[in-house]
């Protein structure tokens, strides 16, 4: 673990992993603004350079008051071992306040510790569901927003969402999504040439980033879909930046064999970001870049059954697709026209850090 000096801070902001450290960085330097004392752990659920430490210095954040260096494991290992770090970072810094982030399990472990030691918890990106119980995340998300005292929800749907769970609406503010803040903030570097050069890339690919565990966990089907992403790679050349959950099954069954297929490593978030607004299209299984892609207006195609971020359908570029559609789905958005994204869904314009500092500074009557 390491540490800085203990520091009393009205506000302590819990970040496990990179979507973390994105939503994060507008809602911290918002509260600067108006003169909010902030601690930051980061529990290093992301401990990989490129999905951790280069997101701090990208988008400005400051450095970590600690990081308790959790690194990987079970859901329960790691799970346990926040509860742990988390209990004692709470007790000594003894906050007015938490602040969690989207669905990771640094988020549920913030929380439940929060809520046992009686400290009022923010969540950010609050009343997102997928109604899929098999996943991990709807199983924090859900359990997150029972615990906290204010839900800060990025999207209309999921005010209803909290009411039907039996929140009271009062705990509920519609702010806007901070994850967008940070994209039009740094839109200026993300400059794709660039990327393309820096990694022998080619003028026209598509773009994939897939990390799910229904997708890449059992060999089988980490096999199938290589077969389908090969197929893509038939089409226009593929790249993909490879989480670590997934890579070794993935080039197992042989991602990397075909000669259209360009395996990376994890980017960082401007050369990320870059060489999604490149790409022709998007095939993924994240939930954050649903979003992004919705503001850059590129084709997305989500290879899940369902999506927590349904307003990146009826308002952007997304489509959910099986593994037996993904390839002549993709056909078709490389054979659509594309046009500007003029739609934004409400309140993505990037001024949802500020509105989240006011809910929390009334809330902490300052």
């Amino acid at each position: 673990m390491n540490r800085r000096e203990i520091v009393v801070a009205s506000i302590v902001h819990v970040l496990g992993a990179r979507p973390n450290f994105v939503k994060a960085a507008p809602v911290i330097d918002a509260l600067a603004a108006r003169g909010a004392a902030q601690a930051v752990v980061h529990t290093g659920q992301h401990y990989d350079e490129k999905m951790s430490e280069i997101f701090f210095r990208e988008l400005g954040l400051p450095e970590p008051d600690v990081n308790l260096g959790v690194g990987s494991g079970s859901h329960a290992q790691q799970t346990a071992a926040l509860l742990l770090g988390l209990e004692e970072e709470f007790t000594s810094r003894s906050p007015e306040l938490v602040i969690v982030y989207g669905d990771v399990n640094s988020t549920i472990a913030a929380a439940l510790v929060a809520a046992k030691l009686h400290i009022p918890v923010a969540h950010v990106e609050a009343g997102l569901r997928s109604f899929d119980m098999t996943m991990p995340e709807e199983v924090n998300r859900r359990l997150t927003d029972q615990l906290s005292a204010l839900c800060l929800v990025t999207s209309p749907e999921a005010i209803g969402h909290l009411a039907a769970e039996g929140i009271d609406p009062a705990r509920a503010h519609l702010v806007g999504n901070p994850m967008i803040d940070t994209l039009l903030t740094n839109l200026g570097h993300f400059d794709t040439a660039a990327v393309r050069a820096a990694h022998h890339l080619p003028e026209r690919y598509v773009l994939a980033t897939l990390h799910r565990p229904a997708n890449v966990d059992d060999p089988a089907t980490a096999a199938a879909l290589v077969t389908h992403l090969h197929g893509i790679a038939d089409l226009a050349d593929l790249v993909i930046p490879l989480h670590p959950r997934g890579r070794a099954n993935l080039l197992a069954a042989g991602l990397d064999t075909h000669q259209g297929v360009h395996v990376l490593d994890p980017l960082g978030y401007i050369d990320f970001l870059a060489a999604v607004r490149g790409a022709a299209a998007v095939v993924t299984d994240s939930g954050g870049l649903q979003e992004e892609t919705t503001i850059l207006a590129v084709p997305c195609l989500t290879v899940r059954p369902n999506t927590e971020r349904p307003i990146t359908i009826t308002h952007g570029t997304n489509r959910l697709v099986t593994l037996d559609d993904l390839v002549p789905e993709t056909r078709k958005a490389l054979e659509a026209e594309r046009g500007e994204n003029t739609r934004k869904p409400p309140l993505w314009d990037g001024h949802a850090g500020p509105r989240i500092a006011e809910v929390i500074m009334e809330f902490l009557g300052d």
